[in-house]
């Protein structure tokens, strides 16, 4: 299925086949419970379910199947056989093409929900039939979903990588550096920056890793590896509570292999598994 989705704005006049429905609930996804894993619903409308969408958009299709995201109120009841899961905690669980489409639909009911309105006149927006995207029938002004671009970046210092704890992290887990770029930069400067804001050292040999969306709310994540080249670590114990040089098998508690974060530190652990033969 991973190659399968289509992307499409535009819905068909009639819906009288069964759909992927991406029905979301205070950010958890409606999930069914039939079979001996979490499923996405496949439904000829949501009306069945007794649900009455805040939001409404259609996605594309997947080997034909159309696919829709929706976002319901949040007093809204759980249908019989089915659950409102954590979207972190389906990757895994779900088929990864259809989990890259949950993304998707995320990213879009989040996108919806705090576009209403205007931001020019402040009328209410209708969604045009034919491109995803929020317009304004009083000033025509078109709003496309909103990307925010964020680099996140593994730092080497000989055979060890820099791990920091951010305040905002719930528990012990230590990751690797990140943050939004500004206007008028480039994707290196801001890993530069990052890094010597919250860390107080400098960097050099920024390369290019990767990318991943991450509609928490609306991120997308570029990431960088790089190689300290200054300065020692000193954290301001408001965002960045702690950062050290980790060696590979003396690592902290570390992201879910959801993440790009993860899939940099397991890029680490492998190449330093290789120069250990």
């Amino acid at each position: 299925m991973e190659d399968a989705f289509i992307p499409s704005a535009s819905a068909p006049g009639r819906q009288d086949e069964p759909a992927w429905w991406f029905v979301f609930r205070e950010q958890r996804l409606l999930v069914s419970l039939a079979g001996s894993t979490p499923g996405v619903p496949l439904l000829t409308d949501i009306e069945s379910l007794e649900l009455s969408p805040r939001f409404l958009d259609h996605l594309g299709t997947i080997s034909g199947v159309h696919c829709y995201a929706a976002i319901i109120p949040e007093t809204a009841a759980t249908p019989p056989q089915m659950d409102f899961r954590n979207v972190r905690h389906l990757f895994g669980l779900l088929d990864e093409g259809l989990y890259r489409v949950v993304i998707r639909a995320l990213g879009v009911v989040n996108w919806a929900v705090t576009h209403q309105f205007c931001g020019g006149c402040g009328t209410k927006t209708v969604r045009p039939a034919d491109i995803l995207a929020r317009q304004c029938p009083a000033c025509n002004l078109l709003v496309f979903p909103r990307i925010s671009p964020a680099i996140i970046v593994l730092v080497e210092r000989e055979n060890k990588v820099l791990l920091a704890h951010a305040g905002k992290f719930q528990d012990e887990m230590y990751s690797v550096i990140a943050g939004f770029v500004d206007p008028g930069e480039t994707l290196e400067e801001a890993v530069k920056r990052e890094v010597r804001e919250e860390i107080g050292i400098d960097v050099e040999n920024v390369r290019y890793f990767g990318s991943q969306p991450w509609p928490f709310p609306d991120s997308l994540m570029i990431a960088f590896t790089a190689q300290h080249c200054g300065g020692e670590i000193s954290v301001d114990g408001e965002e960045i509570m702690h950062a050290a040089w980790f060696e590979a098998d003396k690592l902290p508690r570390i992201p879910e292999k959801i993440s790009i974060a993860r899939s940099l530190i397991d890029w680490f652990l492998a190449k330093q598994r290789l120069a250990d033969g």
